[in-house]
Parts: C-alpha cells; sequence; structure tokens
C-alpha cells in the first residue's frame, strides 16, 4: 500500500504581509482537501518571516510574525539571517518563547552556553500510519555579525556529520530546512545522500517543478510569499521505502484572501502604529529627500556617523532616505517610514589610494542610478554619495558622471599609502558594489544599532 505525505511551506517572506492572507487561504483549502482525504500534512517555514523593513515587525520586533504562524498552524521553522541578526541577543532568545510550533537550527547557538528552550536542533513528526519523518534545520553562517549578538553559527556541513546519521537511524525520510542558499543546498544534496528533501531559501530562487540532485529534492519559492511550496512523498508501506518525491512552487497572486487573516493584520498594522507613533523631534523646518543632492538631512546623517563610530571619515548613499519630512513633530514612526533598510554602521580601513578609487566610483552615473536589491537595501537606487571629514573638489563629466579634481581632508591631500578608517553602511561590504570596501581586511560593524537609530540623533541636531 502506497501512502502520500504532504508538506506546505513558505520561504524569505520578509515581513511582505500584502500576501500572507492568501497563502492562508490557499493553506486553508489544502488543509480541508487533506483532512477530508485522511492525508498527512504539515506546514514549515524556512526563515526570514520576518523583516523589520514593515512596521508590524519592527514594533514588535517579530512576535507578530511568530503568532502569525502560530495561529496558521505550522508544526516547523527554522530561522533565517533577518531573524537571527537584526534582533538584539534578548529579543531573539524569546522570539519564539510563545510559540505553537517547533524551532530547528541545528547551528544556532547562544555564546555563553545558554540556549532558549524552543531551540531544537532536530524534530521528528510522525503520521498516524507510524511513518517517522526527521527535520533539521541550519541557517547561514555569518559570523561576523551573530558574534557581535552573542550568537555563533557552526559551519552546515560539520552540523550535518553530526546529527544526519543519527537523524537517519531514527525515521524513515529526513527534510532540511535550509536556509543558506542554492550553492550551499546543491553541495549538501550531492554529499548527503540520507536526505530527502530540501526546502531551500536565503537566496531568493525559485524551482516551480523541483530540482533533482542525485536522490534527493530541492525545492524553493523565491521570496516575498508570491509562490508556496508543497512537497509531495509517496511512502510504499510494504517495501518501507520512498517511491516518489515531488515538488511544487505555486503562484497565489491569483487567490482570494482570508477575511480572518487580513482582519488579524489590522490589528497588529494599529497596534504597530500606536507604538512607533510616539513624537522623538518637532522640526522647526521641512527636510527635503533627494536620491541625487546632498541634503542637509544626508549630511546631518553621515556627519552623526562619522562622529558616532570615531572614524576619520563617512560616507552613506542618499538612496537611504526614501521620503522628505514635514515641519512639525517626527515619530519613530516616520523614521522607520523614510529609513525602513535593516542595515548596519561599518567601519573599515581604506589606504588612501583605495578611499580615492571608492571616491571616484561614489560619483559615477553608473553606481549612481543603480538599482540595487538585497544585502538589506529596501530603497530603489543607490543615489549619490554623501562624504563627511573629506573636502572633494568635483567639476562634471561626461555622461552625468563627476570628475574628482582633488580630495583633501583638513586641508591636506590624501596620503596614499596611510590607513583611514572610513564609516559607511554595511551593505557596502558584500557584492562588489565598492570592491575596495568589499575586500578590506579590517572591517568593524556596530550592533544592533540601525542607520534609522543614527537618524533619530541626526534628526534631534538639526534644531540645534
Amino acid at each position: 500500500m502506497e501512502e502520500k505525505i504532504f508538506f506546505y511551506y513558505t520561504s524569505d517572506l520578509h515581513s511582505h504581509f500584502e500576501n500572507w492572507p492568501k497563502i492562508i487561504k490557499y493553506f486553508n483549502e489544502k488543509k480541508i482537501h487533506r483532512k477530508r482525504e485522511k492525508q498527512a500534512f504539515y506546514l514549515l517555514d524556512n526563515g526570514d518571516h520576518v523583516d523589520r523593513f514593515d512596521p508590524i515587525a519592527e514594533a514588535m520586533l517579530g512576535k507578530a510574525n511568530v503568532e502569525l504562524l502560530s495561529d496558521a498552524g505550522y508544526d516547523v521553522a527554522t530561522i533565517g539571517n533577518n531573524e537571527g541578526i537584526t534582533l538584539d541577543h534578548d529579543s531573539l532568545f524569546h522570539l519564539y518563547d510563545n510559540a505553537n510550533f517547533q524551532l530547528v537550527c541545528a547551528n544556532l547557538n547562544s555564546i555563553d552556553g545558554n540556549n532558549p528552550s524552543w531551540l531544537k536542533t532536530t524534530h521528528k513528526l510522525e503520521t498516524a500510519s507510524g511513518i517517522k519523518i526527521g527535520v533539521i534545520g541550519l541557517t547561514a553562517p555569518f559570523n561576523a555579525f551573530y558574534h557581535l549578538l552573542g550568537w555563533h553559527i557552526d559551519p552546515p556541513l560539520e552540523t550535518l556529520d553530526k546529527y544526519i546519521k543519527q537523524l537517519a537511524l531514527e525515521t524513515d525520510m529526513i527534510v532540511l530546512l535550509s536556509h543558506l542558499g542554492i550553492n550551499d543546498d546543491e553541495e549538501i544534496a550531492r554529499r548527503y545522500p540520507e536526505i530527502d528533501v530540501i526546502v531551500g531559501g536565503h537566496t531568493h530562487h525559485l524551482f516551480r517543478d523541483g530540482e533533482y540532485i542525485n536522490n534527493t529534492l530541492l525545492t524553493a519559492v523565491g521570496k516575498h510569499g508570491n509562490y508556496v511550496g508543497e512537497v509531495i512523498l509517496t511512502w510504499d508501506h510494504e517495501t518501507a521505502k520512498l517511491t516518489k518525491k515531488e515538488g511544487y512552487a505555486t503562484n497565489i497572486d491569483h487567490l482570494d484572501k482570508d477575511q480572518q487573516a487580513e482582519a488579524e493584520l489590522k490589528l497588529y498594522k494599529q497596534q504597530a502604529n500606536m507604538l512607533l507613533n510616539r513624537s522623538i523631534v518637532m522640526l522647526k523646518n521641512p527636510l527635503e529627500a533627494d536620491w541625487f543632492k546632498e541634503t542637509e538631512l544626508m549630511t546631518k546623517l553621515v556627519k552623526t556617523v562619522q562622529d558616532w563610530t570615531g572614524a576619520d571619515c563617512a560616507f552613506l548613499n542618499a538612496g537611504l532616505i526614501l521620503e522628505s519630512l514635514k515641519a512639525g513633530p517626527v515619530s519613530y514612526g516616520d523614521v522607520h517610514r523614510i529609513c525602513p533598510h535593516p542595515i548596519n554602521v561599518c567601519v573599515v580601513e581604506l589606504k588612501g589610494n583605495e578611499l580615492l578609487e571608492v571616491i571616484r566610483a561614489a560619483y559615477t552615473n553608473a553606481l549612481m542610478e543603480f538599482e540595487l536589491k538585497g544585502f538589506g537595501f529596501r530603497g530603489k537606487v543607490i543615489g549619490r554619495m554623501v562624504f563627511a571629514g573629506l573636502e572633494i573638489d568635483l567639476s562634471p563629466s561626461v555622461a552625468k558622471d563627476f570628475h574628482v579634481n582633488k580630495v583633501t581632508k583638513n586641508g591636506q591631500t590624501l596620503n596614499m599609502n596611510k590607513k583611514y578608517k572610513v564609516a559607511t553602511a554595511d551593505m557596502f561590504t558584500f557584492g562588489n558594489l565598492l570592491p575596495e570596501v568589499a575586500r578590506s581586511k579590517s572591517k568593524h560593524f556596530y550592533m544592533p544599532e540601525f542607520l534609522r537609530d543614527l537618524l533619530v540623533d541626526a534628526l534631534k541636531k538639526v534644531n540645534q
């Protein structure tokens, strides 16, 4: 006799709650069908459900996200980097205290040795017919950030070496919730034949019909809840083996919204507005946001970053500020709205010649108009770079670029061989936007403060 087991999952929602009522509608319809057919089914989340760009996640520090998962009837979840490194240690330690589902993350540990009660390395599910399913979770090892918050992430492959064989002995099949990214998932599939299904995420890849490496099914649903995942495993009771593995990603744009979920989100939004709408400053004059100008607001923010870090100089991109501010009271909700990015400050060491290359790149039209997606940036374009602690002489050049004529600090020309401490947004330490920054061997990240926390300080200085 064959039996089908169904898994439904989300990954990388990033607090895009506009899609949540549709997701719940889809899951509820599937639940009704599976119950009617007396088929086993489970709900899973693969991390990055929380993203503090949304006011609900910001005001409640992810607690509302966890309540949404609980109310939806999820069974197992793992954490992504947005849960792991955008909350301070205490907030993450208590994030899942009241969850009605099991959190699994085998490579997360508190540095002080005191792990939260909700954290498990693996979890076992069992169907009514006695089929045992092992679930293990892994998250991306961004230890440069985690260590500053009091956590450590063990290497994923070493973690699997530690747990996977025993889990295979104790269960009939294994599902990995992997918030590692597609490259790691493919390597894991090649190395660990014990793993039957890898639910992938983090790199926001999408597999409409699943992918197979050897005997492992890889599945993924992109980002923001535009797709939901379904995995169907067929078990033969006579041979005690899996005979078929299927994975599908379903677009939910066409679905109606679940009214109860919609009402729940409306209440959370009202609560969030109440928590965030406390006044922090009274502006005498409006403050302009312009992605391609050095505005007073950006100048104050960059100077605040330099002073706060004690760096020799600082720079930020004007695209970080999404909207202008009117004269009058400004609330934390306003600050969050105009600067929603979960981005921290980082100080890197650059030699004078490297800093000069960064400045030259900063004033190219290609960088200023670059539409960045990822690295914590929730805006549209990079925009003009604004500097503090340096005097930069510019003249217009071809193709909307600027020519850097001269760079001085306190009237002295940059020393090409001297090392300078440069404060900027941590997003420039990733990728190839500014290679000299990304390649710096000296990086000091400041956590848990976000840029918007420094923006609050900058706003208070505007009236001084």
